[in-house]
């Protein structure tokens, strides 16, 4: 009899087991996807971008840091915090303290034009004028093509020279353009940036150089961005503040980030 109980209860153990086996499987399998699932998916590309007014700009992105444009608070800077970071690279339109500030930021500093390999980033410069009359009274800006965080950029945050057809065979169709929009004798007045925007065709424009909330210093010939905006009329229009974050990947239509 003691047998015989002993091996009921061996019998009843097993199956229980074999019983349980599979809910312990799948319950298993479903804490790994549960697991799996709450993980943070890894980045795709894109970038974060911050401004720091006029057109200084701090993008982040494939594991790269590029600045643009450090400045002095001068002329139609003044009043603004000085861009103060540190950067893989540091792109300038020109050497003009409001636009190309040295000792202001910390990074490899890029302002002539020509073919660079800067932190794992290719990147182009191509010289164009930077006022109305062939450079002649500020002699010559750059503008910059790169790519990062999957993205192609176009950096024409300093002149005023119309493209020529060269130049829009170099900058192609960017997905981010950042152009100067606010006037003056060495930005693009509202129309003039406009006229450039529907040239190159971007997904996201960025305007920079102009006067936002406060009134302009005396030594500062620029204006509002409204006057571009109204040049763009019909195109979407975001303001996103002074922190944009874009995908690696971006739709057709064309954006404008109005940033602070």
């Amino acid at each position: 009899m003691r047998l015989t109980l002993r091996s009921a209860r061996s019998a009843l153990r097993l199956a229980r087991a074999r019983s349980l086996g599979p809910a312990l499987a799948v319950g298993t399998a479903l804490a790994s996807t549960t697991t799996l699932a709450s993980q943070p998916a890894l980045a795709n590309g894109g970038v974060s971008i911050t401004s720091y007014g006029h057109s200084a700009l701090l993008i982040r992105g494939g594991g790269k840091t590029v600045l643009l444009n450090p400045f002095k608070a001068v002329a139609c800077a003044a009043g603004l915090s000085e861009p103060r970071v540190s950067a893989d690279v540091i792109l300038a339109s020109s050497s003009l303290r409001d636009e190309g500030a040295v000792g202001v930021a910390r990074g490899k500093l890029l302002v002539k034009p020509g073919s660079y390999k800067v932190a794992g980033l290719s990147i182009e410069g191509i010289a164009a004028p930077h006022d109305r009359f062939g450079g002649r009274r500020f002699g010559q800006a750059t503008l910059w093509r790169w790519k990062q965080g999957g993205l192609e950029f176009a950096h024409l945050g300093g002149t005023a020279g119309s493209l020529g057809p060269s130049d829009r065979v170099l900058l192609g169709r960017p997905d981010v353009l950042i152009i100067g929009v606010g006037g003056g004798t060495k930005v693009y007045d509202g129309a003039e940036a406009a006229e450039v925007v529907r040239e190159l065709q971007p997904r996201r424009v960025i305007p920079v150089q102009y006067v936002s909330g406060r009134k302009p210093a005396k030594e500062c010939d620029q204006t509002s961005v409204d006057a571009f905006l109204k040049a763009m009329a019909g195109t979407k229009v975001n303001r996103p503040g002074a922190s944009l974050s874009l995908p690696g990947k971006l739709g057709d239509g064309m954006v404008i980030e109005v940033m602070r």
